[in-house]
């Protein structure tokens, strides 16, 4: 048999552009793109059986981690499941002929998707529950406080940091957004 599985990545967020050319029997599609409760992953992976084929578009739409890449390539090879990666063509049970350096590359940018599909996502979904995303401003009265206190140059960046809690690099950050 063979399936499908989409789930909304950064690049393709609707999920329009994912196995569209594919005879696919079974599609299972993700409503979200967070790494946690992937429901429609883990119903498809206790579906498959030995001799199906698994159509992703690439190994960002399977997986959040190189770990759990791992795992289930562990589990798709003790099942005798093929997974296809378009995208990459690649499939789990091959292997691209290339050099260490190549292969680490490839992993090393690999591992820089996933870190950001995952921030991207966990983003969106806090500022969709109105969670503020950034550093905490300064209250202003502590922040005029140190302004009049650096403006003074009576006082050490250690005084001001004492007396506001404003760290040096703080207190450079906010001095820089004052001046433009």
């Amino acid at each position: 048999m063979r399936y499908g599985y989409i789930r909304p990545i950064v690049e393709d967020q609707q999920c329009t552009q994912q196995l569209t050319e594919l005879n696919i029997d079974i599609l299972f599609t993700e409503k979200h793109g967070l790494a946690r409760k992937r429901t429609e992953l883990e119903q498809l992976l206790m579906t498959v059986q030995k001799g199906d084929d698994l159509f992703v578009q690439n190994l960002l739409v399977l997986a959040d981690s190189l770990q759990q890449l791992s795992d289930i390539l562990r589990l798709a090879e003790r099942d005798q499941i093929t997974i296809h990666f378009l995208d990459e063509q690649l499939t789990s049970q091959s292997l691209q002929e290339a050099s260490l350096l190549q292969s680490v590359t490839f992993f090393a940018k690999l591992q820089s998707k996933f870190h950001s599909h995952s921030s991207t996502f966990t983003l969106q979904a806090a500022k969709q529950q109105g969670i503020s995303i950034g550093r905490p401003r300064k209250s202003d009265d502590n922040l005029q406080r140190a302004f009049a206190m650096y403006d003074s140059k009576s006082y050490t960046l250690f005084d001001i940091k004492e007396e506001t809690g404003i760290s040096k690099s703080t207190l450079y950050r906010y001095l820089d957004e004052r001046t433009t």
